[in-house]
């Protein structure tokens, strides 16, 4: 995949629509701009799609599944075993997200780009695995920058499959045991902020675990000094394949003229690498929530995204994304449902 090929296909939004947009919904039966945050999402939607009544009814929650080694470090109170017994919860339906979606009217899509389980198999399951999860980063690289490639490839091969199917709102969602340690570390490499303010508790480290945390970080910052005028070096020596998996979908979507939903902090990591890989990939990206893990809120800043929902949810797997869906897809309908002062017969004066 030549990725700056695919990265000088997204182009800016489409201002002629968002205008649009913008007059039509200052002329609904409504005080001007009273319907807030909708009505931003209908702008930038407009924006991305080029319709200035857009529709959302066909989405899809894109699960890419991944392991880490640097779970060897003690950074999760979880086994390693759990990533792949999830994905079969997930592709049974019986997962938080499988939930949150179908609320949603939304299809999920998991996709096995890392899993450490050779045996992993199943229907519905999409196998792209790069490798049997990645190398421990406290030691040296997790991924080579050609297996970066390979994942984000991943990624955008998956957007494409469903856009191709008329999907028209896409989420990123994620299952990795351990995936808060290397997000917290390619979030290091673009933040002023210490560790202490990034490195948060996981699904439930105590305060030694906390710390075991922020050593293998530092570590895998010192022996790998990733670069952060190279988002591929810093995604491959301190990131995870899902995480390559979840910026490939993002930029895929992007360059498709579809939005994306964000989830929680792991996605946000991704979402920080699409977007310093092409800054244009914020524009096609809405957050959906503020998440619990203390990083989130750093990550989304550093793109410059403002989460709609607080919820204190900390589960990952696409679900703030897939709650956000029913906003999203609010804020369409007021603009394709509700009758301006003309069509109404109201007269304001």
């Amino acid at each position: 995949m030549n990725i700056d090929q695919l990265i000088e296909k997204i182009e800016p939004l489409d201002r002629e629509a968002m205008q649009k947009a913008a007059r039509r919904l200052n002329n609904l039966t409504k005080p001007v701009g009273s319907l807030g945050v909708l009505e931003d999402l209908v702008i930038q939607l407009a924006g991305i799609t080029g319709d200035y009544r857009p529709r959302v009814e066909n989405k899809t929650v894109i699960v890419m599944a991944g392991d880490h080694g640097v779970v060897e470090e003690g950074v999760s109170i979880a086994l390693q075993s759990v990533t792949p017994q999830m994905v079969y919860n997930f592709l049974n339906g019986g997962a938080a997200i499988n939930v949150l979606a179908r609320s949603a009217g939304a299809q999920v899509r998991v996709v096995d780009v890392g899993v450490a389980d050779p045996d992993l198999s199943g229907p519905g399951l999409i196998s792209r695995k790069v490798r049997l999860g990645t190398a421990n980063m406290t030691k040296g690289a997790a991924m080579s920058r050609e297996e970066a490639l390979q994942a984000i490839e991943a990624g955008v091969e998956a957007a494409e499959v469903e856009i191709d199917k008329g999907v028209n709102l896409l989420a990123v969602g994620e299952m990795g045991i351990g995936n808060t340690t290397p997000s917290s570390a390619i979030l290091a490499v673009y933040s002023a902020e210490p560790l202490t303010v990034i490195v948060g508790r996981g699904t439930g480290l105590d305060d030694d675990g906390v710390q075991r945390k922020k050593r293998a970080i530092e570590t895998a910052l010192m022996v790998n000094k990733p670069d952060p005028a190279d988002p591929l070096d810093v995604l491959a020596k301190v990131g995870g394949l899902e995480i390559a998996g979840m910026a490939g979908i993002i930029l895929g979507s992007a360059a498709r003229k579809v939005p994306v939903v964000i989830d929680g902090f792991i996605t946000g990591a991704a979402a920080l690498i699409a977007y310093k890989l092409a800054p244009p990939t914020k524009d096609y990206m809405i957050a959906s929530h503020l998440s619990e893990e203390p990083g989130h809120k750093i990550v989304l800043e550093a793109i410059g995204l403002e989460p709609m929902l607080r919820m204190r949810m900390r589960l990952g797997e696409g679900t703030g994304a897939a709650l956000a869906f029913n906003i999203i897809e609010a804020a369409t309908r007021i603009m394709s449902e509700m009758a301006t002062f003309e069509e109404a017969g109201v007269k304001m004066d």
